[in-house]
């Protein structure tokens, strides 16, 4: 099994981000430019080299043991979910996975997910925002039979309104997204106004891809403890030829697609 180094890089980027100097023990300095731990920090912590650790994080380093995926928990206080995640996405060859933040922003993909979900966009602020993408993109849409096009939107809003429920009502990440949400979509903002409210955590959907056609799957979602990210698992529902046709994809390769519903 290899991992992700694109996934791995983001992932230890962000999470170096999280980690304050004072929850390791490190004093904050004046000269500090931002909140989180340097590389340096990092790769002291880890027991690893600086240069090591530096080419990790721009995907160009080599593929990580065990023993060093374990240091980098350690050093960057990871919860257990967060280190299985070091471990997960590209363990699951058959499987087409990815990370979702609560709001919808798309952390991470195995290879399996881009190719039958599309990469995504990180050019503007919401580009690896599923929500954002459904309601403020009409090609985004193509993708899903048109008679569940509703079913999909009021999901969308109903479990965007739980997580800001659980943000509160003061946080500004989600209050922005809301916004623009608000700004950009009359069905968004009607939708919104329902107050409609609910977790997803299984359904199924139909993808309709340009290359192997329609691809039904079952998808299962797994909450982190603090809720805050969720693994979602895209998975051939029983007695459909979807094995068949991701088996194709894995051979066939990343080809170019719209969105994703997540």
């Amino acid at each position: 099994m290899t991992i992700d180094r694109w996934n791995l890089a983001d992932f230890l980027r962000r999470s170096r981000d999280r980690v304050r100097p004072s929850d390791v023990g490190l004093a904050e300095g004046p000269r500090r430019r931002t909140a989180g731990l340097r590389r340096e920090e990092v790769a002291q912590l880890a027991g690893m080299s600086a240069d090591y650790y530096m080419r990790m994080e721009q995907a160009r380093g080599p593929q990580p043991s065990p023993q060093i995926l374990s240091s980098l928990a350690r050093a960057l206080r990871l919860s257990d979910d967060e280190r299985d995640h070091l471990h997960l996405l590209d363990q699951l060859p058959g499987t087409a996975a990815q990370v979702l933040g609560d709001l919808g922003d798309v952390l991470a993909q195995n290879d399996l997910a881009r190719s039958l979900l599309g990469g995504v966009c990180t050019v503007s602020e919401h580009g690896r925002n599923v929500i954002w993408r459904w309601f403020a993109d009409p090609a985004a849409r193509d993708a899903y039979p048109t008679e569940e096009h509703d079913h999909y939107s009021r999901l969308h809003v109903a479990d965007l309104r739980a997580a800001v429920a659980r943000r509160g009502s003061a946080d500004p990440v989600a209050g922005r997204l809301v916004d623009r949400l608000r700004e950009a979509s009359e069905d968004f903002a009607g939708l919104w106004d329902l107050h409609e409210v609910a977790v997803r955590r299984r359904s199924r959907m139909r993808v309709i891809h340009p290359v192997v056609g329609p691809v039904d799957l079952d998808c299962q979602v797994l909450l982190a403890q603090e809720e805050d990210q969720r693994l979602v698992l895209f998975t051939p529902p029983p007695g459909s030829d979807t094995a068949d046709r991701l088996a194709l994809l894995r051979v066939l390769g990343t080809e170019r697609f719209p969105s994703e519903v997540g």
